[in-house]
């Protein structure tokens, strides 16, 4: 089975690897070339020097997945796909993106006979060893063709991915997905401030973090993830306490007042993330750190 797969940054080059290391033939583009170079080396991924020299090695019907980010870029190439491709092919897009942007995009292919799957994807910098998990939407039709895809980067052929839905409900269920990590992110950093900030305890947090890794109602991979860059650094003062929203926050709090679903926790998680762009909180500190623990997002130090 070969696929196109556009856009090998952090996460679509570990998607790459992973479905190299799976036996996908995969024909990679990104727009800076030394990526497509190195996975070529290690992975022997096809790379190809346009998003037109990426879609003519395919066989048809040419399946192209797109991880690129929400916005802009993703439509612009979304368009030129549309016009390039013919019936029967599948445009698989995996990055965050809106999931009314979603809709449009499948019935926009569906008045040409082309296929579109919103992939939802979870994961961060450790699904190519832990595989990622996959939230689905599309039709059965242009889903089936896909599902060894999906096994592949599952973390398991059997587990972790699943059809949720009609085009528009994988990217939407990822968003709600997106805003409970927003509330639960948001409640640790603010657990951990509070024992931070009792100097008379003097308590040793990643003492606290490890302990609580096993047998506590609140253990998870989060929490694995901080209690390791708390054995590295409790005080965290070279790390700025600024935490950036990718977008999905947004749009789960528009979704709760769409609704009139009460979404308080994730609202409020998502606001003080805005308000992390002024306050140097430890709190905030905290939640640079975990995003860039699971995710390898960026934090700033303090210049």
């Amino acid at each position: 089975m070969r696929i196109a797969l556009i856009g090998l940054g952090k996460m679509g080059a570990n998607m790459a690897r992973r479905l190299c290391r799976g036996g996908i033939e995969v024909v990679g583009y990104n727009r800076s070339p030394d990526i497509v170079s190195q996975l070529e080396k290690e992975e022997g991924l096809i790379g190809a020097a346009s998003l037109e020299k990426a879609v003519i090695q395919l066989p048809s019907p040419r399946i192209v997945w797109l991880m690129l980010p929400s916005g802009e870029v993703t439509e612009s190439v979304f368009q030129t796909l549309a016009d390039m491709l013919t019936r029967d092919d599948i445009i698989i897009d995996g990055g965050n993106a809106n999931y009314h942007d979603s809709q449009r995009r499948a019935k926009q292919l569906a008045e040409k006979g082309i296929g579109f799957v919103d992939a939802g994807t979870s994961g961060g910098v450790w699904g190519l060893d832990n595989g990622y998990c996959m939230m689905v939407g599309g039709e059965e039709a242009h889903v089936k063709p896909v599902k060894p895809l999906l096994k592949v980067l599952a973390p398991a052929p059997d587990k972790g991915w699943a059809h949720v839905g009609p085009a528009g409900a994988g990217h939407f269920t990822k968003m709600v997905h997106n805003g409970i990590e927003y509330g639960m992110m948001q409640a640790m950093a603010e657990g951990f401030s509070l024992l931070q900030g009792k100097q008379e305890f003097n308590i040793d947090l990643a003492e606290v973090a490890e302990i609580w890794r096993h047998g506590s109602v609140v253990r998870s991979w989060l929490l694995d993830l901080t209690a390791e860059f708390l054995q590295q650094d409790q005080k965290l003062e070279d790390i700025s306490g600024y935490v950036a929203d990718s977008g999905e926050g947004r749009w789960t709090a528009e979704e709760g007042i769409a609704q009139g679903t009460p979404t308080p926790v994730m609202t409020m998680a998502l606001l003080m993330r805005f308000a992390s762009q002024t306050p140097d909180a430890y709190g905030n500190k905290m939640l640079a750190m975990m995003r860039n623990a699971f995710g390898g997002h960026g934090f700033k130090n303090k210049d």
